[in-house]
């Protein structure tokens, strides 16, 4: 910024200093401008029509780079102009600051409290108050645990002590907070091991991956009854969701990576008002057999609520006690990719957007008055849009994308249909394929398992780190409480007692 010092006598002088200052402005603020665009667009690519073209993950890091490059641009224009920063509250989610966190206040004062016209004393009349976050980086503390042993001067052979407290890690330094800690970085914020070891470094604590690893694997032994208790609720569900997902694993015989599933099973019955608390567990398996989700499953009987897989069909095959509703979602998906090239897949997309309208609607009613409101308004746009599909497949190639697309939907219309007679249903997989995300994040992150064993391992402590997601539970804070219990000896037919929606109950 210049100074009233650094001016130029000449007027010529002082004209071509103003015009070049001027110029500087404006291509600043053309490229806050042209910054802004970007970011609108993204903003469009997300929101809009086209958001499934992208991958979400890739499209959240380009937005936080413009949006970067946009504050930085905005500075800018502000240092040059010479303004001071606007002191009204910008158009931005500035996050908000909850009562529970520790208020650090300071006071800044004037030099003198003597009046500058009388010179009396000041004395204060009001204030102004502001809050800003701040942060204390990962500071790590040693508690020391003293045991004194007693004696007895009359009989000195005996001696007391109390026992020593029982831990997770026996022998070895991690507090159940911290081995919290450990797992709530690995597997909700996908920070690997070997990172998190670098993270400690800097704070002067040695640890290797290993004993990082050494301490999720015993974490996970604990947690594994949990898991395993929640996966026992869903299958005395009456309606679930299912998907999978691919979880590369190491294979040391061959030198490379072999891929595993994930299977994710889930229940969330809030759309409809449903009272049971919303939960999700994970199964790794070696394969995608079809016999997977029929050994998962156990005896549960209901709706079953997936995607195309040709697995799913076959199991509600072979158990006529299981009833399966397709998802919209891949439909749509189906004539998505086509839209550009054909107006049959425009006019399909036009259609469903239809349904979704409805559904938008009847969020959060009873079962009830969504079945009443898909009957009036769900059922002649499905029954319009099936014969629309039929007469357009008889016009196509076999061959053709838009005849697999139609082909796709018709071979699981009765599927897709059955939203229509059952409130508790809804219109896609999407609730389980939420709960599957997490799950692609880890792996871009630490790019496979070391082992099927360690892909269970992922199961057992992704399962109960995203029930607590689900619940509104902070998973650090219930994870350091339940292996706390579960170390000092917490009865294992009594595991329902530790579930994460316990915390909110």
């Amino acid at each position: 910024m210049l100074m009233a010092a650094d001016l130029p006598d000449d007027v010529d002088a002082l004209r071509a200093l103003v015009l070049e200052q001027t110029r500087k402005l404006e291509s600043v603020d053309a490229e806050v401008e042209r910054l802004r665009a970007i970011i609108e667009a993204f903003q469009r690519h997300r929101f809009g029509r086209r958001s499934e073209q992208l991958d979400p993950d890739q499209l959240l890091l380009g937005l936080e780079d413009a949006e970067t490059a946009l504050a930085e641009a905005e500075v800018a224009s502000e240092a040059r102009a010479g303004r001071v920063r606007d002191e009204r509250p910008r158009k931005i989610n500035r996050g908000a600051l909850p009562a529970h966190l520790e208020r650090i206040e300071q006071v800044v004062g004037v030099e003198d409290t003597a009046c500058p016209c009388c010179g009396g004393n000041l004395h204060q009349i009001g204030e102004d108050v502001s809050e800003r976050l701040d942060v204390v980086p990962t500071t790590f503390r040693v508690l020391v645990t003293r045991r004194p042993r007693y004696g007895c001067r009359a009989c000195e052979g005996a001696v007391v002590q109390a026992p020593a407290p029982v831990r997770i890690v026996e022998g070895g330094i991690p507090t159940e907070a911290l081995i919290a800690q450990v797992l709530v970085a690995k597997y909700a914020d996908h920070l690997p091991l070997y990172r998190q070891a670098q993270i400690y470094a800097r704070q002067g604590v040695q640890l290797d991956r290993s004993t990082l690893a050494d301490w999720v694997g015993r974490a996970a032994w604990y947690l594994r009854p949990l898991r395993d208790h929640i996966l026992e609720r869903l299958r005395r569900s009456e309606r679930l969701f299912a998907d999978e997902t691919t979880a590369p694993v190491l294979d040391p015989g061959r030198g490379r990576t072999k891929t595993g599933q994930l299977w994710a099973y889930a229940r969330d019955d809030r759309p409809w008002g449903g009272m049971d608390p919303p939960m999700v567990a994970y199964v790794y398996a070696a394969d995608r057999k079809a016999e997977r989700p029929d050994a998962h499953l156990g005896g549960f009987a209901g709706i079953l609520q997936v995607d195309g897989y040709g697995g799913y069909v076959a199991l509600g095959r072979r158990r006529q006690q299981v009833m399966l509703a397709f998802c919209w979602a891949h439909v749509r998906r189906k004539f998505y990719e086509l839209v550009d090239s054909s107006p049959v897949a425009a006019e399909v997309l036009r259609r469903i957007a239809l349904l979704y309208a409805v559904e938008e609607d009847v969020r959060g009613s009873s079962p009830e008055q969504r079945r009443a409101a898909r009957a009036a308004r769900s059922r002649p746009i499905v029954n319009d849009l099936h014969q629309y599909l039929e007469a357009r497949l008889r016009q196509l190639s076999a061959k053709s994308r838009l005849g697999e697309a139609i082909r796709y939907a018709l071979t699981r219309w009765d599927g897709l249909s059955r939203f229509l007679n059952d409130g508790r249903i809804d219109l896609d997989n999407n609730a389980v394929e939420r709960s599957i995300r997490p799950l692609a994040l880890n792996r871009k992150n630490a790019l496979f398992a070391g082992s099927d064993e360690g892909g269970d391992n992922w199961a057992v402590i992704a399962t109960l780190i995203e029930c607590c997601k689900l619940n509104g539970v902070n998973p650090h804070e219930w994870l350091t409480g339940t292996l706390t219990r579960l170390a000092n000896g917490h009865p294992a037919n009594s595991v329902g007692d530790l579930m994460p929606w316990t915390a909110v109950a």
